[in-house]
């Protein structure tokens, strides 16, 4: 997931760069989605993956 928001920010930059307003515009929000998700889906998966593990004595 966040190697999909650096893509988008990558090509919003490019295309600020070069002139494209529009495609800029689309690329940084798909970036910004794209990483606010990628962030939710780490904190879940923080705080609930690690309860099923057990060690043993």
């Amino acid at each position: 997931m966040f190697r999909w928001a650096i893509i988008f920010a990558v090509v919003a930059l490019i295309a600020a760069l070069l002139g494209f307003g529009g495609i800029a515009g689309i690329s940084a929000e798909f970036a910004k989605i794209l990483l606010i998700i990628g962030v939710i889906l780490f904190v879940v998966a923080f705080l609930f993956g690690r309860g099923g593990r057990t060690t043993l004595p």
